[in-house]
């Protein structure tokens, strides 16, 4: 049974899977009542078309901000943070094919699944801190556990990787020609089990380890490591220009100027972020992040999120004026600011739905 291509998710029912096909991104939480059918061993994600999810639809959340207050803006934030930590925490395994683009919003989709198949057609980012916002949807978890400080790199630069360096930094579990694909989802779908081993032998049949190419960022991790280590982002874009100068290696500089366009508000609370995130279990990152965006969205101490979103997605002059404008200009206190709970009365924390231990798998006990 398929759903009509009208529907922003388009569901069939295979014998023992449930194929959810992402048809357009604006409603991400259609996916959560389709989970928890007694019948269905695993759960297969993918995108149509040349995109697994190139994320939220930022635009039409500010323009419901403007429209109806920075609350409406909070609620789909909640929605969507909500059917991420059922992803994270679903008991049966979700196989996502990340066949195309993978960003922002796509990313909270698929990378809290226990399988992530990556093809030559992949392309990861979190490009927020160019939008003024910050990597949300449990990047702070994912991004945090990634080798050396590459984390603290791709979120606050906002990176693209392709398919070969997701699978290389563990962003992907499998790196599968996409011309193999409809056998491997043929093969998912004759699944009768929800045992992780299994499914991962089947996608392994099908799955190839091709080399990264030689001027892959992931190659320079030594390099990463030693300034996204740094305390502050002030003292990493000093270590990268030190770089610069000992190296000469064009993605050094291409990453200092990446780093000087991006909102400096977003790349303080980032970088925090990202860090607190190495310390928490996957649903206290969800519930730190509500708050900034919270925050981010309600625009008390800056309103970079609606200046990002008006020059790179509404004029597209690429040219937004953030404010404050200068990294120095932001302290330790306004970043606290950012994690406090919001002063507003009728304001609550994220509730996240309760997850009783005795069912869940060890992988997904592991990430609580």
């Amino acid at each position: 049974m398929a759903s009509s291509q009208h529907e922003q998710v388009l569901v069939e029912e295979k014998s023992f899977a449930r194929i959810l096909t992402l048809n357009r991104t604006k409603q991400l939480n259609a996916l959560s009542f389709q989970m928890d059918d007694p019948n269905v061993k695993l759960i297969i994600l993918k995108g149509k078309g040349r995109s697994f999810c190139a994320g939220g639809d930022v635009a039409a959340v500010v323009h419901d901000i403007r429209a109806g207050g920075w609350r409406a803006g909070a609620n789909f934030f909640m929605k969507e943070f909500t059917l991420n930590y059922l992803m994270a925490t679903y008991s049966k395994p979700q196989v996502s094919i990340l066949n195309g683009i993978v960003m922002g919003g796509g990313n909270g989709a698929s990378m809290h699944g226990r399988f992530r198949v990556a093809t030559e057609n992949s392309l990861f980012a979190m490009p927020e801190t160019a939008l003024g916002l910050f990597p949300d949807v449990g990047a702070s978890y994912f991004l945090s556990r990634l080798p050396g400080f590459f984390g603290e790199y791709l979120g606050l630069t906002g990176a693209r990787l392709d398919g070969v360096e997701m699978l290389a930094c563990g962003l992907a579990t499998h790196f599968v020609p996409s011309a193999k694909l409809p056998m491997l989802e043929a093969a998912l779908c004759a699944v009768d089990s929800s045992d992780p081993a299994i499914i991962s032998s089947i996608i392994g049949q099908y799955s190839e380890r091709p080399s990264l190419k030689e001027q892959s960022v992931y190659n320079r991790l030594d390099v990463i490591d030693r300034c996204f280590s740094q305390k502050t982002v002030e003292e990493i874009l000093s270590a990268l220009e030190r770089e610069a100068v000992d190296r000469r290696e064009g993605w050094i500089s291409t990453t200092i100027q990446t780093l000087k366009k991006a909102s400096p508000t977003s790349l303080k609370i980032s970088l925090r972020s990202i860090r607190v995130g190495r310390l928490q279990g996957v649903g206290p990152c969800l519930v730190r992040e509500y708050r900034m965006v919270c925050h981010v969205m309600r625009g008390e101490f800056s309103k970079d999120f609606f200046e990002g979103c008006r020059a790179i997605l509404l004029d597209k002059d690429k040219n937004p004026k953030w404010e404050p404008s200068k990294l120095e200009l932001i302290t330790d206190t306004t970043v606290d600011s950012y994690f406090s709970k919001v002063k507003n009365e009728d304001w609550e924390d994220l509730k996240l739905p309760a997850r009783p231990k005795f069912n869940l798998p060890p992988y997904v006990i592991a990430k609580l």
